[in-house]
Order: C-alpha cells, then sequence, then structure tokens
C-alpha cells in the first residue's frame, strides 16, 4: 500500500520548477543572453533558460508573448501591474519596467526624441532568422531599443498586427521589422483544387474548380471550372476556398476576418 502511494504521489508531483514568480524591479543583464532568472524573483530551475537576445544597450518584451515563454517554462507570472512591456537593460541601468502609462508616453514622445543625437526608440524586430515563406508566430518578433536613426519610418506598433504573416523574403534576426517585408501567407497554390461559393440572399451556389494561381486570403484567384471550361474569378478566403459576388468585395476588403476563421 505504501509503495502504491509513493507512485501516486511521484506522478502527481508538482515539478522541481518555480512555479509562481515576481517580475524584477529593474531586469537586467551582462552578456546579451536575456534569461528568465534576470527578469524573475524565484525562477528555479528555469532561471538559465533563454528567452531572447539583446543586440543593443536594451531589449523589450510584449508582456504576453513573456507571460507565454515563463509558462512554457513550467512559470507562472500574473502580471499584477498590467504591464504591457518589460524591458531588459544591460548592466545596473535603470529604470526597467514600462508601465502602460509610461508606454503611452513613450510612443507619443518618439518622434520627438528621434531628432536628439544617441537617441532611442522601441522597435519591433525579428528574434530569428526567418526564410521566405515563414509565419511570423507570437516568439518570432520582440521589442528591442535602437538608435532613432536607424528605426524604420512607419513601423508597426503592434505586435498582433504581424503576427500571422509570412515573409516575403529572408529575414535576419535583429533587423526592424517592415510591413513591406511581410504578407498575408498564400493559402492557394496554383493548381489546387478549390470550392468557390456564391451566397446571396439565402441563395448559395457552389462550384470547384483548379485555381491558375497562387493566392493569399483577400487576394483575386482564377478558377478554371473543368466541367465547362470557363475561368471564374473569385477572391481567396481560406485553403481551397474561395468566393465570388458581395462576399468577394468583404473578402478584400477586410481579409482578416477570414484569416482568422
Amino acid at each position: 500500500m505504501r509503495i502504491a502511494i509513493a507512485l501516486v504521489l511521484a506522478f502527481t508531483a508538482t515539478p522541481a520548477l518555480a512555479g509562481p514568480v515576481t517580475l524584477k524591479g529593474q531586469p537586467v543583464d551582462d552578456d546579451g543572453r536575456v534569461t528568465l532568472g534576470e527578469i524573475f524573483d524565484g525562477a528555479g530551475t528555469a532561471a538559465n533558460v533563454v528567452v531572447g537576445t539583446r543586440a543593443g544597450p536594451s531589449i523589450v518584451f510584449e508582456a504576453g508573448q513573456l507571460q507565454g515563454q515563463a509558462l512554457r517554462a513550467g512559470l507562472q507570472w500574473s502580471n499584477p501591474q498590467g504591464l504591457s512591456r518589460v524591458v531588459v537593460r544591460q548592466g545596473s541601468a535603470s529604470p526597467a519596467v514600462l508601465t502602460p502609462a509610461s508606454t503611452a508616453t513613450a510612443a507619443s514622445g518618439a518622434s520627438a526624441t528621434a531628432g536628439r543625437p544617441g537617441a532611442t526608440v522601441d522597435v519591433l524586430t525579428y528574434a530569428r532568422n526567418l526564410n521566405t515563406g515563414d509565419v511570423i508566430q507570437p516568439e518570432d518578433v520582440i521589442w528591442t531599443s535602437l538608435q532613432a536613426h536607424m528605426a524604420p519610418a512607419g513601423g508597426p506598433q503592434d505586435a498582433d498586427r504581424v503576427i500571422g504573416l509570412s515573409a516575403k523574403r529572408p529575414l535576419r534576426a535583429g533587423a526592424p521589422v517592415a510591413t513591406r517585408d511581410l504578407a498575408s501567407p498564400q493559402v492557394i497554390a496554383r493548381n489546387d483544387m478549390v470550392e468557390v461559393t456564391y451566397d446571396v440572399g439565402g441563395v448559395k451556389l457552389t462550384v470547384t474548380g483548379r485555381a491558375t494561381r497562387n493566392a493569399a486570403v483577400g487576394e483575386p484567384v482564377s478558377v478554371l471550372n473543368t466541367t465547362s471550361n470557363r475561368t471564374i474569378d473569385a477572391v481567396a478566403t481560406g485553403p481551397g476556398q474561395a468566393v465570388v459576388g458581395p462576399a468577394a468585395q468583404a473578402a478584400r476588403a477586410n481579409p482578416q476576418q477570414f484569416a482568422a476563421r
């Protein structure tokens, strides 16, 4: 009986990780490899897990992204202050944490500081090298402080705007994210069989044909009806799916509503 109880306890025991952790008041690192132990107090055996690479004087993490990285390592950070970003700086610099209010101030003051020599701004950068066609995941982008003159004009201010897009060309880790380098991922390839739907006023018709070109969600795609040998001009809405009629206009105007399905 004692052996059975011991086995049950062994299999149900919590892993030897720190569990709940607390964000340090001024997270810093010295070697450019930012670990959970440098960000959180009580990281335990997950302290050496690397969550980012600092290329400049500081690196900025989205709070939600950092929360997910900690959770995957077995740590629980509840973010009781409701922070939107966390900054890890080199050495003993201060202050280190951006609260929601200071984040707004930093964003609004970016243009004012850009002209000052040595001024830095927080820029969304790639956390790893990406190949053409790779789809951006939450862990693929990270906030980094760069010299203002190196920051691209009109760079995305929200990581959610680029997550789910695909790389048009190879992208280098540490490079600033630019929307011109990203596109909606391809969902239809040339010669794919595609179901085209016409749906209006309660009348729904579908026909299946062969795509004559590649297309991402919201992009036009010509589909050859192999029965009638006629070409249908449609708009891609998903893998093997396209629409015509009023729905096509909606898909081109707001492709995100279809990509999220």
